[in-house]
């Protein structure tokens, strides 16, 4: 089973505190031996199907769709878009994936809070990662949200890197969320309530007038 790089030192850390743990007594070492069983499960980078098309957008994330609505954002958007979160249960793969072909134009690191992921304010207010690129189908603008526990989100890419539809590109430790913004006049083939696999569910398709 492949696992993703970012959980080598909390299986590493946990595995080594269970062997300790078992010199001291047998029930430490059961609880700790059960934890790195969970960071293990946790940190999983399953192989995806992704879907061929160069007029689509798969999903960059595992988990529930909670937002699929137009909204006008300026700042991150630069307009009218359509915004799509997926909210990342702790029985999630966790792995990003990118929703589409083409170049990384902008990552930034938005200092903020931890609310749940799954709350409103999390939205606005909670410590964020922008991920922002060039694609065939327009500006598409992927944000990385932490959470209460997931205090730490990671994009293994950097401006100017090249992207292929459904790529691994980063990961968020433990439950969280993924924020993106389509163009406005994407075919939306989600809804509210949805489950969505990272790299191979298609969450919408190139506008059509």
């Amino acid at each position: 089973m492949k696992i993703a790089p970012e959980g080598f030192p909390f299986i590493v850390g946990f595995g080594l505190a269970s062997v300790i743990a078992f010199f001291i007594g047998s029930l430490p070492g059961s609880i700790l031996i059960l934890i790195t069983a969970f960071m293990i499960f946790f940190f999983r980078d399953p192989e995806r199907a992704v879907p061929v098309g160069e007029d689509i957008f798969v999903s960059p994330a595992d988990g529930k769709v909670i937002v699929s609505e137009t909204v006008f954002d300026k700042e991150l958007a630069g307009g009218n878009a359509h915004l799509i979160s997926i909210f990342m249960s702790p029985l999630d793969v966790h792995v990003n994936r990118a929703p589409c072909s083409g170049t990384v134009m902008n990552v930034k690191h938005n200092p903020g809070r931890f609310f749940s992921a799954f709350k409103k304010e999390a939205f606005l207010q909670n410590d964020n990662i922008t991920m922002t690129m060039d694609s065939a189908m327009g500006k598409i603008v992927i944000r990385q949200v932490a959470g209460t526990i997931a205090r730490r989100a990671v994009c293994r890419v950097k401006p100017g890197d090249e992207l292929a539809a459904g790529q691994r590109y980063g990961i968020i430790k433990f439950s969280s969320r993924v924020d993106i913004y389509l163009p406005a006049d994407s075919l939306i083939k989600v809804r509210h309530g949805d489950r969505v696999t990272a790299g191979e569910t298609i969450i919408a398709a190139r506008g059509r007038a």
